[in-house]
């Protein structure tokens, strides 16, 4: 069952009682399948089409919450899927490796990339072990000691993003949190090589930007990428977390709103269900927007590619008075 992981997720219960209808059904015609087949393929045609019309209508705040889904690919199941011959690397020289915040080198169409990303975990005892997501000033040191050695020998970068936010805890403070992803900003707009950046799940905060400055910024279509959680925001605006939908609504985290916003550059088509529902057709699909956008920014010049990332960014928040 796709959504057997799901269950806490209101919106798709209908989804739920169909696919179990379809279960029995498919069950029973094990004895009699000619009688059954009528029944099972249009039973079949109602369950897509009740995806279908569920996963349009979808508000920010269920996006939040599907992408929030442990059975949702993480950076290290797209990872295997689109890169050839991948290896991890690990640490950061200065005496930590944070398992939040991955990285390493692999082939992408014959060429080889480094790859860095936010890790979760795929139940609570492994989402323990990697902070749920949250990297550390050590995760975004890793990472840019990775972009550096991407630079040096001139191989592209390709960034997941999947995170709520960095590491927000009294020991990151002491570590540097904020010096670490700023340093890693202004690294990466210096950078000769392409740099394309992917919002697979989860784009929250100052967490997310520490490896989310590239030439093309990619994100699956029902992602969200936010300056803060719903939650967070509803706290600090209304002193009420349970106003999080209003704050899902105003903050316009969705694929769709961020695009028109000029935030992100394309949006990735996921399976009907999301990502989770077919983990390899989602993957082939990124896949091939990756290779098809890195051979495009492989054709200009460092000097164009560091001009156009620069004023990508520069235009972003601007607006016009009458």
């Amino acid at each position: 069952m796709v959504y057997k992981k799901a269950l806490s997720l209101n919106f798709l219960k209908p989804v739920i009682e169909l696919e179990y209808q379809l279960q029995q059904l498919d069950y029973m015609s094990q004895n009699n399948s000619k009688y059954f087949s009528t029944q099972l393929n249009e039973l079949k045609y109602n369950l897509l089409q009740l995806k279908s019309d569920i996963f349009k209508s979808l508000t920010p705040l269920q996006r939040l919450h599907l992408v929030r889904q442990a059975d949702r690919p993480t950076t290290l199941d797209y990872v295997s899927l689109i890169l050839e011959n991948f290896i991890e690397l690990h640490g950061d020289r200065g005496g930590t490796d944070d398992p939040a915040l991955i990285a390493g080198i692999g082939s992408l169409n014959s060429k080889t990339v480094i790859f860095i990303g936010h890790q979760r975990g795929k139940d609570t005892k492994d989402n323990v072990i990697r902070n749920f997501g949250m990297a550390s000033p050590g995760g975004y040191r890793k990472a840019l000691r990775l972009m550096k050695h991407a630079n040096r020998f001139n191989f592209p970068i390709l960034t997941f993003i999947d995170t709520p936010g960095a590491w927000a805890g009294i020991e990151a403070e002491k570590l540097g949190q904020g010096e670490a992803i700023a340093v890693n900003l202004k690294e990466m707009f210096a950078f000769n090589v392409p740099i394309i950046c992917t919002i697979i799940g989860e784009g929250g905060s100052g967490g997310a930007l520490g490896i989310g400055i590239g030439d093309t910024i990619l994100m699956l279509e029902y992602a969200v990428y936010t300056v803060a959680t719903p939650e967070a925001c509803a706290a600090i605006l209304w002193k009420d977390s349970k106003k999080s939908l209003v704050a899902a609504e105003a903050l316009k985290i969705t694929s769709s709103d961020l695009k028109i916003l000029g935030i992100i550059d394309h949006i990735i088509r996921e399976p009907i269900g999301g990502s989770q529902s077919d983990p390899y057709i989602a993957s082939l699909i990124l896949k091939n927007k990756l290779i098809s956008e890195l051979d495009i920014l492989l054709k200009l010049s460092s000097k164009s590619r560091k001009e156009l990332r620069y004023k990508k960014f520069r235009r972003i928040g601007s607006f016009y008075e009458q």
